[in-house]
């Protein structure tokens, strides 16, 4: 771990993605909130959601396959580049005087979206290629301590800029973020593997991540599965704004505070997490984090707002803790030459889950219906965490038989 710490590059990284998380995490925070203020607003930000959610799902095995084939680095300056130049624009907008209007969020929002379909994948496959596999639990493990320490910052500097600052300032912060990021993306000493342009052109290899997955069944449902979690922490980011406001009557700071909570639970799964990991193995902690998910947010419906914000803390936990072991279980399983298409191909089953229900649940809420929103959220909580347990128990009959054989031959 202290080499992890001592390395430059890592060094760079964490600094980079400290600085863009901070600004665009206050924008898409304030940005939704603002959504679902506006005339009619539960209903846009949820058809807003639904049409991001689609169009993630037509290019995430596209930007799989550029992860695997390009050089990761330029795929990082590029993103934030336009991201930078992009809020300027509408930053620009407020400081002319110009009224923001709802197409004005809706664009912001997107632009906030697409940013992290390409952040994340990207920056993982990264992350594999530049360390070591005994670095990488404890790689995630920070990892994920940082972004939520970056959100929780964001929450706190959210609830108090939501009520002082207007938008156009809110965006120049995070115009400021981008061009720190940049510059500690510049700095970073990544080469890069060489770009075979013919094989960077060729979109039949985008498939190749699914055709490795079935080559090993139980791992397969064992990896949908637990993604789970997730899943439900993106749906959450459109129930929970319109929930707080309809039901829980709270104010735009308790939206606030509730990022926050979050941030803290995550944070606290990032640093212990790998320490269970590394005892327990990364199937078993995967399962306890999805079981951990699964009971909180089957509670959220039944609690006041106090107890709602307590459970903001189980719930960071068990999804952060599961995204954590998950995510140093594909390390150590997948090749780096073939991870951004295995992970693209698990980010683009999830984001098909996540089309239907948002489908489901615009509707629903729209009828005033949010609470059996919940109630259907959590019934697919408890029929995965099922799935991840059967597969695993799958996974390890395969492992042990796989180690009678060899010791036979």
């Amino acid at each position: 771990m202290k080499n992890l710490y001592n390395d430059s590059r890592f060094r760079l990284i964490i600094f980079a993605n400290i600085a863009s998380s901070i600004g665009s995490g206050i924008t898409m925070i304030a940005i939704p909130w603002m959504l679902v203020s506006s005339n009619n607003g539960n209903a846009v930000f949820g058809y807003v959601t639904i049409c991001m959610t689609i169009t993630n799902f037509l290019i995430t095995p596209f930007i799989g396959n550029l992860v695997d084939k390009m050089n990761r680095k330029k795929i990082l300056l590029i993103s934030e580049f336009l991201c930078f130049l992009l809020l300027i624009f509408f930053s620009l907008i407020g400081f002319i005087g110009l009224s923001y209007e709802v197409w004005h969020y809706t664009i912001i929002y997107m632009i906030g979206s697409l940013y992290y379909t390409i952040f994340y994948p990207t920056m993982f496959a990264l992350n594999q290629e530049l360390f070591n596999k005994d670095q990488y639990k404890a790689l995630n493990g920070t990892m994920e301590v940082q972004g939520q320490l970056s959100s929780m910052i964001a929450g706190a500097l959210a609830s108090i800029l939501l009520v002082k600052w207007d938008l156009h300032y809110i965006l120049l912060l995070d115009v400021i973020s981008y061009a720190a990021a940049i510059y500690f993306y510049l700095k970073l000493p990544y080469m890069g593997k060489p770009i075979d342009i013919a094989e960077e052109m060729d979109t039949s290899k985008v498939s190749e991540g699914l055709r490795y997955m079935l080559k090993r069944p139980a791992m397969f449902v064992f990896l949908f599965f637990s993604i789970m979690p997730f899943i439900g922490v993106m749906i959450t980011n459109y129930l929970f704004p319109v929930y707080l406001m309809d039901v829980l009557k709270a104010s735009a700071s308790a939206y606030g505070i509730e990022n926050m909570i979050y941030a803290f639970g995550a944070i606290i799964a990032g640093m212990f997490v790998p320490v269970l990991a590394k005892k327990i193995g990364n199937e078993k902690t995967i399962i306890f984090g999805v079981i951990m998910y699964t009971i909180a947010i089957s509670l959220i419906v039944l609690v006041n707002l106090p107890v709602y914000l307590s459970l903001m803390f189980l719930i960071a936990a068990g999804n952060s803790g599961t995204r954590v072991a998950r995510n140093s279980f594909l390390m150590d399983q997948i090749p780096n030459e073939i991870i951004g298409r295995v992970d693209s191909l698990f980010r683009s089953i999830g984001l098909l889950f996540r089309i239907v229900l948002l489908a489901i649940f615009t509707q629903m809420v729209s009828s005033g219906l949010i609470i059996y929103c919940f109630i259907i959220l959590s019934g697919v909580l408890i029929v995965s965490s099922g799935f991840v347990i059967f597969s695993w128990k799958r996974c390890f009959e395969l492992k042990v038989n796989r180690k009678v054989v060899l010791n036979k031959g």
